[in-house]
């Protein structure tokens, strides 16, 4: 390596160090020779060398392989002194893989690829992702980011509950990116995995090395990141982590399961930077993307259960009856055809519900009184406060009847639990309210519609 070469060097160890840290520890560094691998290193005095060897040895080592050259130790010597005091980093390399490299690579591109901590899933691909009402927003934002072209909305936090394709679409993004910019850092890894690198550094007295590393991505990729919130020191290297990629226009996507703003101590300081790019919420799957689910499912099982018939209504009654969670519906479906293969059977109806029982009883979801109430007080269009309190008009009182009937129906409550819920009213109106439509539901057919689909709402 050639004193012009450590020049140029020198420059990048400003950006990552600043130029206090710069001028006190790194500018009076004076490049000697390469040996064996060996870059050897003229200082002031040993105190200085070990300082430098304990906080900065690292960098500048991750910096002199990037570069291409082939260093695998580092040794200093004082002016005064020509004995030669080597650093053995490759000593103090990390023994967990998901780590960031800090030891000596042979190449470049080898540290890039020891940032990527978390394995990608091939499963998880755009072309393998299910498109529906509930989540096309989010599949847009997805497909937009993973062009690579230039930041349109940084960051993208997508959210939503268990089970609905967040880490789907993330992997997704990933992968894509790979495939039409080869030449872009990528990094995606989950929030404890940043936190855990993040605590190991600080063991190590690496900072310097983390914060170089994850400021040197070009898309940095966070899974549930309401993982960090109430970890202060995490969220503050994660802030500053953040506002160094963006100040770069470099990508970050950000995952949760919850929109930011409703992260329980999460700081306003890091849901205020969530909050300025796009949020994307993936809603509940309606009936129509489960059962597209399923079909796809199935096809992707064809080649391996090609012998196997499903009977018609059963991808349909799976849909219909296991509603809150997509990772129980495929597996569900991943039971039923090992266990019909197993028992060499045709799976029917009986099959499945003989297969399934625990998942099915497991699924009935539980409609809640309050959950009525809200309902109802939105198809009528009125306050649920109104359907709850005192007054008797008649635009009230009939959905409070409805309701209560709902309830009586739906629920386990007992009719004097209901009436409590009703603001305080006695059992005995819940119980005329209860006849009252039962009677009309015969005779009226606009409240027989109306409890027909306040039912089906309920239950899908």
């Amino acid at each position: 390596m050639t004193q012009e070469k450590w020049g140029q060097l020198r420059s990048k160890l400003l950006k990552a160090v600043g130029r206090n840290n710069f001028t006190t520890w790194i500018e009076p560094l004076e490049f000697q020779e390469l040996q064996d691998g060996v870059a050897i290193f003229s200082v002031p005095t040993n105190f200085m060398g070990n300082y430098v060897s304990q906080n900065f040895a690292d960098l500048i080592l991750y910096e002199l392989n990037t570069s291409g050259e082939s260093v695998q130790r580092l040794a200093f010597q004082t002016a005064a002194n020509s004995s030669v005091r080597p650093v053995q980093i490759a000593e103090t390399k990390p023994t967990v893989t998901t780590t960031a490299a800090v030891s000596a690579p042979e190449t470049a591109p080898n540290v890039l690829e020891a940032l990527q901590a978390a394995p990608l899933d091939a499963r998880f691909t755009f072309d393998s992702f299910v498109v529906g009402k509930p989540n096309e927003l989010a599949h847009a934002a997805a497909r937009r980011v993973s062009e690579g072209g230039p930041v349109t909305f940084n960051p993208l936090v997508l959210y939503g509950g268990v089970g609905l394709g967040k880490t789907h679409l993330m992997h997704a993004i990933a992968w894509e990116l790979k495939t039409r910019r080869p030449e872009l850092n990528v990094l995606y890894l989950s929030a404890e995995q940043f936190m855990y690198r993040f605590v190991q550094a600080l063991r190590e007295r690496r900072m310097m090395d983390f914060k170089h590393l994850f400021r040197s991505v070009d898309v940095l990729m966070v899974d549930d990141v309401q993982f960090i919130a109430g970890k202060d020191s995490t969220q503050e290297e994660f802030f500053h982590t953040f506002n160094a990629l963006v100040d770069q226009n470099k990508q970050i996507i950000i995952s949760a399961d919850r929109a930011p703003g409703e992260i329980k101590d999460l700081e306003e300081r890091v849901k205020s930077r969530l909050q300025c790019g796009l949020v994307v919420d993936l809603h509940p799957t309606d009936y129509e993307l489960r059962l597209g689910i399923l079909q796809n499912k199935v096809q992707q099982y064809s080649s391996t259960y090609s012998d196997l018939t499903i009977a018609d209504g059963v991808l349909e009654f799976l849909a219909h009856r296991i509603s809150t969670n997509v990772r129980v519906l495929e597996g569900a479906l991943t039971r039923l055809f090992a266990f019909a293969s197993l028992v060499g059977r045709e799976i029917d109806m009986e099959l499945t519900q003989d297969c399934l029982a625990d998942v099915l009883r497991a699924s009935e979801r539980k409609i809640t009184v309050e959950e009525i109430q809200r309902k109802v007080s939105e198809y009528y269009n009125i306050r649920m406060s109104d359907i709850i309190g005192p007054k008797r008009l008649r635009s009230y009182a009939r959905p409070r009847q409805v309701a209560m009937y709902l309830c009586k129906q739906l629920t386990s409550r007992s009719l004097p639990e209901i009436g409590r819920r009703f603001g305080g009213r006695d059992h005995t109106t819940v119980m005329h309210g209860v006849k009252r439509i039962e009677e009309l539901k015969l005779t009226d057919g606009q409240i027989a519609e109306d409890v027909e689909m306040l039912r089906r709402s309920l239950e899908a």
